[in-house]
C-alpha cells in the first residue's frame, strides 16, 4: 500500500458498531470488564485506548515499525526511550540536536548518572571514537535541528549495532514520508507528532515506532509505567492531520525550495542551511537516505545591515514563535528561544550563532511568502 493511502486508511474503520468512517473519541478513563479476567481488549486508557491504538497503528504503518506507542508529547517521548538505560550508560548524539533534548540529557539525565558525549556526528571517525564499554545508545537527529546538518543514518546505526548499543533516529523534520529509518538499520525513531504528522499546530504529541517485537514489548510497558501515553482526544486529533500528511509534505516542500533559493541570492543573507540547496556539503548524503528535502530551514542574517527584532517585527505572514511543522510559516531564534537552555558553550559547540534564524515553511502561496521575507530584508 502506498504511504498516501496508509495515512488515509491505517487504524481508522475500528467502528464496527454504526460503521464511523472516522474514528471515533473514546474518552473513558476506565472500561468495564464482563468478568474477572475477561474484557474487550481495554482496561483503563492509560494503558491502552481504542483512539489511540489506530493512532499507533496508522504511525507503525508509515514508518515500517513493528508498533508504535502514542505520548503526551515529543519530550515525553524521548524520555520514555531513555528508559531504556540506566544509570551508569553511555550515550553518544549530536552536539548540534534539538534544545529540548539537549536540556534533558545534559541538565535532567546526567544528574541521574547517565552519560553522555556530545560530538560532530556526521564525523564517523568522531563516533567510533566516542564509544565506551559502556555505550548502550546512539541518538541520531537528522537533519539536524536547526542547522540541517545531515548524519548517515546506515554507517551510524552499524556502529552502534556493532557496539551492542540501540540506535534512535529523531525523524520529525523529514516525517515518514521524507524519510525512513527503518530502511536504514535503526532499532527505533521518534517522533514529536506536534510537527509535521499533526501539522495544523492544534495538539501536542509524540511516537515512538519500534523496529523488532521485544523493543515495543519493552517501550510499551515504559510508556504505561510512567504514565505518559497520549489522551484519546489529542491522538483523535493527530490521526486527523496524519490523513493529510503526503499532501502537505508536499506543499511545504514545494514553497521551502523557492524560498530557500531566493534566500540564498540574497545580498543581507550570509549563508542558508537547506538540505534541497545544491551548495549544501552533503548532497550525495541527502540522496542516499532522503526521498525528499523537507521544508525546515536556517540562515544567517546580516545583522549589520538588518536589525534581528527589526527583521521579525516587520514580517507579516510568518509568525515569531518556537515550534514547526505547522501549516502556517513560523520564524524564530533559536540562540535566543528554541536552543538557549543549550546556555552559549553548547551553542557555540553547535554552530548556532546569535544571527541565526530558523524557518518552517508553511503551505501559503509562495509569492506571498517570498514578498514577505524580502520587504522584511531590506531593513
Amino acid at each position: 500500500m502506498n504511504i498516501r493511502t496508509k495515512a488515509v486508511h491505517t487504524g481508522v474503520k475500528i467502528d464496527k458498531t454504526f460503521n464511523s468512517v472516522i474514528t471515533p473519541i473514546y474518552p473513558t478513563s476506565t472500561f468495564y470488564f464482563d468478568d474477572i479476567g475477561k474484557n474487550k481488549g481495554y482496561d483503563y486508557t492509560r494503558s491502552a485506548n481504542p483512539t489511540r491504538f489506530a493512532l499507533e497503528a496508522n504511525i507503525a504503518s508509515l514508518e515500517g515499525g513493528v508498533n508504535c506507542s502514542a505520548t503526551a508529547t515529543g519530550m515525553a517521548a524521548i524520555t520514555a526511550v531513555m528508559f531504556f538505560l540506566k544509570a551508569g550508560d553511555h550515550v553518544i548524539t549530536g552536539d548540534d540536536i534539538y534544545g529540548g533534548t539537549y536540556r534533558l540529557f545534559n541538565a535532567v539525565l546526567k544528574n541521574m548518572g547517565y552519560e553522555f558525549s556530545f560530538i560532530n556526528m556526521r564525523d564517523l571517525k568522531a563516533v567510533q571514537a566516542a564509544l565506551r564499554k559502556n555505550t548502550k545508545m546512539i541518538w541520531i537527529e537528522t537533519p539536524s535541528n536547526p542547522l540541517l546538518n545531515i548524519v548517515d543514518i546506515e554507517q551510524v546505526t552499524a556502529i552502534a549495532r556493532k557496539a551492542g548499543a540501540l540506535s534512535v533516529v529523531d525523524n520529525t523534520f523529514m516525517s515518514p514520508y521524507f524519510q525512513k529509518p527503518f530502511e536504514f538499520g535503526a532499532d527505533m525513531v521518534v517522533h514529536s507528532t506536534t510537527k509535521y504528522i499533526n501539522g495544523h499546530s492544534d495538539v501536542v504529541g509524540g511516537a515512538i515506532v519500534y523496529g523488532r517485537q521485544e523493543l515495543q514489548e519493552r517501550g510499551r510497558h515504559l510508556v504505561n509505567a510512567l504514565g505518559v501515553s497520549q489522551s484519546p482526544f489529542d491522538a483523535w486529533l493527530v490521526l486527523r492531520g496524519v490523513k493529510t500528511l503526503v499532501p502537505r509534505m508536499q506543499a511545504h516542500q514545494d514553497n521551502a525550495i523557492k524560498i530557500a533559493n531566493f534566500l540564498e541570492g540574497h545580498k543581507n543573507i550570509k549563508r542558508v542551511y537547506y538540505p534541497g540547496l545544491k551548495s549544501h556539503p552533503q548532497g550525495q548524503l541527502i540522496k542516499k537516505q532522503m526521498k525528499g528535502f523537507g521544508a525546515m530551514m536556517a540562515f544567517e542574517l546580516n545583522t549589520r545591515k538588518v536589525a534581528l527584532n527589526k527583521f521579525f517585527k516587520k514580517l507579516k505572514y510568518f509568525s515569531l514563535a518556537e515550534s514547526l511543522g505547522g501549516v502556517e510559516s513560523l520564524a524564530e531564534t533559536p540562540w535566543f528561544m528554541s536552543h538557549a537552555s543549550m546556555g552559549v558553550a553548547g551553542l557555540k559547540a553547535s554552530g548556532i550563532t546569535k544571527e541565526t534564524v530558523r524557518v518552517s515553511v508553511g503551505i501559503e502561496d509562495a509569492g506571498d511568502l517570498i514578498a514577505d521575507l524580502d520587504q522584511a530584508l531590506k531593513g
